[in-house]
């Protein structure tokens, strides 16, 4: 029951997410596939995933436990705080601390963490900065 339940959440909101998506404004110089394509492709394998649950759902789901959850609900707080703070601190900073914190809370020992954490943070940088050419969220250091 509780299966069916997460799903039929999981396809409202897939529902709205792709609702929202209809009503992104499309600049005259935007490329042909334009900006609406990839969020409605997302909101779409939601739904999609959604209607597994709420067609298939297991006999009996293995709920988390209390400090399960709490780790749950941490690592979502981290999720928001990096989103208000990528501004503020910039991606790097911001992505490092939050990549490392989550590879910490996986298992991976404190340091080695720091070390994934900053990899994870210059890495995507290279790419997505230096490769491509996007923009990405400056921070006090200017990049």
């Amino acid at each position: 029951m509780s299966d069916r339940i997460f799903g039929g959440l999981g396809l409202a909101l897939a529902l709205f997410f792709i609702w929202q998506a209809t009503l992104i404004e499309e600049s005259f110089i935007s490329d042909v596939v334009g900006p609406k394509v990839f969020p409605i492709i997302i909101g779409v394998l939601m739904a999609l995933a959604s209607v597994w649950f709420i067609l298939r759902p297991d006999a009996e789901p293995t709920w988390p436990g209390r400090g399960r959850l709490l780790e749950i609900a941490a690592a979502v707080i981290v999720m928001v705080l990096y989103a208000e703070l990528l501004p503020v601190a910039g991606f790097l900073i911001a992505t490092a601390v939050a990549s490392a914190y989550l590879t910490w809370r996986l298992g991976t020992a404190p340091l080695q963490s720091l070390v994934v954490g900053l990899c994870i943070s210059g890495g995507i940088y290279i790419v997505f900065r230096v490769i491509l050419g996007l923009s990405l969220a400056k921070g006090p250091l200017g990049f």
